[in-house]
């Protein structure tokens, strides 16, 4: 079997020949930077030479320059590679079995969500005019958790404002060339209950809008655009300044404070698990359970012997 092929090559056409047209735009773009830093760190690396030894440095290469969690995504997609390389016969062992994954250590992450006096602040300050904008958009992520591409895939037909609930069922593809695409997983196609107000206001904005056209796309639209309009908002009332993601934390944060059970959290967010929420979650919760376990003292120790 000839194995004196460079391995950015194999990994190339194993691309083109087990990816393209098989994973979403988004995921087959990962696969394609992952060559360009194959390219990068070890152009000239043949098949016939890798090894355990061989992988780990490239693995190491790569990780001295990123964190552990993106270190062990690069690590994921080659691998899959590499085992079909095996199984044709081009390597007589996995050279990625032991591997050692390292990274640099993260940066400090910014304040992902609000308290609730914060949010009643930003929705107090936001701008909501008589004609759909970003406005609207920020407040219907607050009041429902959404996340980004499937607040903009949103039309008029969605809605049911009888039955106050709003239908995610699709994504918009705002990092490729626009155009609906299907929801993140099946759980993600859900029902969102909504309050009466955003029923009353929204019932307004869309009465006039065609049925089945995104509401809030236009042109080409940016993730940085939406976040820089939730940004001016957030500095002018001194705010922590967060993302449109940091509205779906912030969200699914309030509902757990709230006393709203982890499964109702996940269905809301159409995670594909409960497992999804609580690791997303996990310094809420147990937070939670902190404080339960003083109410569980409390409520003993006023029981008389």
């Amino acid at each position: 079997m000839e194995n004196t092929v460079l391995f950015n090559e194999y990994y190339r056409n194993w691309i083109d020949v087990y990816k393209q047209g098989a994973v979403r735009e988004v995921t087959l773009n990962k696969y394609h930077m992952t060559s360009l830093w194959v390219d990068r760190l070890a152009p000239d690396m043949k098949i016939c030479d890798l090894n355990r030894l061989t992988y780990q440095r490239l693995i190491n290469a790569y990780a001295e320059l990123h964190e552990r969690q993106t270190t062990m995504d690069f690590h994921h997609q080659l691998k899959g590679a590499i085992l079909d390389a095996v199984d044709e016969g081009y390597l007589d062992k996995d050279p990625t079995r032991k591997v050692i994954i390292k990274g640099r250590q993260p940066r400090p992450k910014k304040e992902k969500y609000l308290n609730q006096f914060q949010l009643q602040t930003l929705i107090t300050s936001l701008k909501l005019e008589s004609e759909i904008s970003w406005e609207w958009f920020i407040l219907l992520v607050a009041k429902t958790g959404m996340r980004f591409s499937e607040a903009l895939a949103l039309t008029p037909q969605d809605f049911d404002f009888r039955k106050q609930t709003v239908s995610v069922s699709k994504t918009w593809d705002y990092k490729g060339k626009g155009g609906f695409l299907p929801t993140k997983n099946k759980s993600s196609v859900r029902k969102i209950p909504l309050d009466w107000q955003v029923s009353i206001q929204f019932a307004q904005l869309l009465k006039d809008l065609p049925s089945d056209q995104p509401i809030f796309v236009r042109k080409k639209v940016y993730n940085s655009t939406v976040n820089h309009v939730l940004g001016r908002y957030c500095r002018r009332s001194q705010l922590p300044v967060i993302t449109i993601h940091g509205l779906r934390h912030t969200h699914a944060s309030l509902l757990l404070f709230a006393g709203v059970s982890i499964a109702s959290v996940a269905r809301r967010l159409g995670h594909s698990s409960m497992t999804t929420t609580q690791k997303t979650y996990l310094h809420i919760i147990q937070e939670l359970e902190n404080k339960d376990i003083d109410l569980i003292m409390r409520s003993l120790s006023s029981l008389n012997q």
